[in-house]
Parts: structure tokens; C-alpha cells; sequence
């Protein structure tokens, strides 16, 4: 038996995105993103409404970038979906976190967080609230790379549950992808 619960956000595993952008005077904002993700083979599709001052900085300079929240860093990332950069603009100091500038756009990379994808913006729809942005550049920190690859055990990153309102880390390997499914091919 199924049971029903009509129109939810609930989808599994549901990435924690920290989407940072620069406003006109170059001053870093980054906000906690959860409904977002590969949009194209090399666009990103992310949720978020106007009146966030990280979409507002992103509508101002047309680039953003989006890192992958850890385990390392859960607290300072749930931390940056609690206040506005209206009203709390040293919010990524206070979180501990430190923006360094992207080498492809005009965005912050938060230096804790060790991936992070630098996106120029396509468009944003006032209606849906959705940007789409163009993946420029993939970077990560080598501390997170196993044979010069990104080692998911070592990013450790984390997921909503929009039922419980729970993180959790993204665990352990359970197959192989394009491999495991092979035995039903006859």
C-alpha cells in the first residue's frame, strides 16, 4: 500500500548549494540554496527568489558561483540561509568563511568550501524564480582528490530532507553507474 501526500519540494538525495555572488561595489553575499541543480550538460538550474540579496547581486554583475556544502562545514552553511545580507552584510565573516575571488567570473568562492562551480548567468524568470546559469569553470581544492578526481568520501557533502528538515552526508558507494544494470542486457 501507498500512501498520498499530494504537491511537496520532496526529492531525494536534494543538494545544499551555497550560491555566492559580488554586488556593484564588489562586496561578497552568498545564501543556502536547496532546489537546484544540472540543468544542461554545462548549465545549472537554481530556485531562488528575487528579493534575496545574493539574486540581486546576481542580476547586478551576471555571475555567481555555487559550492557544494560539507559535513566540515554544516553549521556556517544552515548558518547562511538564517539572515539576510540586507541585514546582516558580514554574514559570511561571521560564519567564518572567507570569499576569494574566481579566476573565471566575477563571483566569491568561499575558500572553505572545496568545490565550487563559476557560473555566468543566462537568465532568471521573475515568475518562476529561476536562474540558469552557465558553468564556466569546475574548481576543487586537492584536498578532496583522489587520482586528480573529485573523491565524494573526501568532499563529504551534505543533503536536505525537506520532510524532516534534517541534513545528511551523502554516504557510502553502492554500485557502479553504466555497469550494474548490464546483467538484464541479453
Amino acid at each position: 500500500m501507498r500512501k498520498d501526500f499530494g504537491s511537496k519540494t520532496w526529492l531525494y538525495p536534494m543538494p545544499v548549494l551555497i550560491v555566492a555572488a559580488y554586488d556593484e561595489q564588489g562586496v561578497p553575499n552568498a545564501m543556502n540554496a536547496a532546489w537546484g541543480g544540472i540543468y544542461t550538460d554545462n548549465t545549472i538550474g537554481i530556485c531562488i527568489a528575487e528579493e534575496h540579496k545574493t539574486t540581486q547581486n546576481i542580476l547586478a554583475t551576471k555571475a555567481f558561483t555555487v559550492s557544494v556544502a560539507t559535513v566540515d562545514q554544516l553549521s556556517a552553511c544552515d548558518y547562511l540561509g538564517l539572515v539576510s545580507g540586507d541585514k546582516v552584510p558580514d554574514k559570511l565573516q561571521r560564519a567564518g568563511l572567507h570569499p576569494i575571488h574566481s579566476q573565471h567570473v566575477n563571483a566569491p568562492i568561499i575558500e572553505e568550501l572545496p568545490m565550487a562551480l563559476e557560473c555566468e548567468m543566462i537568465s532568471y524568470d521573475l515568475e518562476s524564480n529561476h536562474l540558469v546559469g552557465r558553468i564556466v569553470n569546475i574548481s576543487a581544492d586537492d584536498s578532496i582528490l583522489t587520482d586528480g578526481k573529485i573523491d565524494i568520501a573526501k568532499l563529504r557533502p551534505i543533503t536536505y530532507d525537506s520532510v524532516s528538515h534534517r541534513y545528511h552526508v551523502v554516504g557510502e558507494a553502492v554500485g557502479n553507474a553504466f555497469a550494474d544494470g548490464k546483467l538484464y542486457m541479453k
